[in-house]
């Protein structure tokens, strides 16, 4: 992602940072190019694009809104032809990292892989895949990287949520981006993710005893109960009915709360989009994502699982949703506040002011763009009535977008989260590490 903004008029440059837009923080953290002269234009525009591309990470270019209509000499011939460089492993190190895993993984009895987001930096989820169907072992996904390994595969057991996954450090090998550690050391540098785990792939003895003791004990979940005519609507329900509408054409956006673990248990079939921000828990993310991921991917319908203290914090972006004539179909989960923060340490600060959800959307519509019927903005609160919006938002016309809010029960929480949310709560209540 390159964000390009256009800030105030150029100063000179001892003056111009004291009036930049970005924090220190991202300063620190992320590349951050600011033009504020026309002579290094493209060397720093240049250069914050490939950092992009290399590195597969935001870069923020701030251009001062004076500068684009000044004529510059440079800017009448062909730019410099600009060429990136690929990154390559250090053939040496990767050939004994590969040598030192085999001995390692060949020792084990029951091995298992287990998946992680900076597969997806690393451009090395294939080279996963070709690793699991070469090794024979059962394959698990970290939360932050479901969608990223096909839950289809033959030997794809799910997701290691919340505190179930402790790893042994002495017992795994951790693979980064262009690092491989083995159990407490060695490690070796300079060798590419996804060469190292496509090298293994051919060296590796096949190993099937942990999927064959999984196979043995593993009791699939099984179906909710069934609503009783007029009962008030489950999210176990809702999200049944999700998992029937997820193909290869839609994509989940999974709101930081209880959506991030209701999505978790989703099934996505091949080729269904999926995303959800774990690392820093940002409540009100989803909205903006939602309405980033349908712009970007026209090939997907984008289902959106949005609670409604995060929908108050980032609801304006519907408004730009309903602009650009987006289908998302956004599920507002209503139970009346903050939920996941009641979970870790309940307070009168958790509940929330309730809207009219469906009013405000109508208020953003404005009669504007396509037609919108009581049916594409609606409030449900049983399963037939969900039923009833579900077949308005699937059918003949899916060239709107649909916004469904769902009213349940401030206590309809899934179990991962009450579980989750004791221990967070007994985390930040120890007392403080003594000085």
């Amino acid at each position: 992602m390159t964000s390009i903004y256009s800030n105030q008029k150029s100063k000179t440059l001892s003056t111009f940072g004291k009036y930049s837009m970005f924090p220190e923080s991202l300063i620190r953290h992320a590349l951050v190019a600011v033009v504020n002269n026309l002579e290094d234009a493209h060397e720093q525009i240049d250069t914050a694009i490939s950092t992009a591309i290399k590195e597969s990470k935001p870069v923020y270019i701030s251009i001062s809104c004076n500068l684009p209509s000044i004529p510059h000499p440079t800017f009448s011939r062909h730019p410099v032809p600009f060429f990136l460089s690929p990154r390559l492993s250090n053939q040496m190190n990767l050939e004994v990292a590969v040598e030192a895993a085999v001995a390692f993984l060949n020792k084990a009895v029951k091995p298992v892989l287990v998946g992680g987001p900076k597969m997806r930096v690393s451009k090395a989820c294939k080279a996963f895949v070709e690793l699991a169907d070469a090794c024979g072992c059962p394959v698990a996904v970290m939360p932050s990287a479901k969608g990223l390994v096909p839950e289809h595969h033959s030997r794809f057991i799910g997701t290691s949520v919340g505190y179930s996954l402790l790893i042994r450090k002495e017992k795994a090998i951790i693979v980064q981006p262009e690092r491989v550690v083995i159990g407490h050391g060695p490690a070796f540098g300079c060798v590419l993710m996804k060469d190292f785990l496509h090298a293994l792939a051919t060296r590796l003895k096949k190993n099937t005893a942990a999927y064959e003791n999984f196979r043995r004990i593993c009791v699939p979940p099984g179906e909710p109960l069934s609503s009783e005519p007029g009962e008030p609507l489950r999210v176990n329900i809702l999200f049944k009915h999700i998992q029937a509408m997820l193909s290869g054409n839609t994509a989940i956006i999974a709101e930081t709360g209880d959506s991030w673990f209701n999505c978790q248990k989703l099934k996505l079939p091949e080729g269904c989009g999926y995303e959800f921000q774990m690392q820093y828990g940002s409540i009100g993310w989803a909205v903006g994502a939602t309405l980033g991921y349908a712009q970007a991917a026209k090939d997907k319908r984008v289902i959106a699982c949005i609670g409604d203290g995060s929908f108050q914090v980032t609801a304006q972006e519907v408004s730009t949703m309903l602009r650009w004539g987006q289908n998302t179909i956004i599920f507002l989960i209503n139970n009346g506040g903050y939920t996941i923060e009641v979970e870790i340490h309940d307070g009168p600060y958790n509940v929330i002011k309730n809207w009219n959800y469906t009013g405000l959307v109508e208020a953003f519509h404005n009669g504007e763009g396509a037609s919108a019927t009581q049916q594409r903005f609606v409030t449900v609160r049983t399963e037939e009535e969900l039923k009833e919006a579900l077949k308005a938002a699937l059918g003949p016309k899916k060239d709107c977008l649909c916004f469904i809010e769902v009213i349940v029960h401030k206590d309809n929480t899934s179990r991962e989260l009450l579980e989750w949310g004791s221990r967070v709560s007994a985390a930040n209540s120890r007392p403080p590490n003594p000085q």
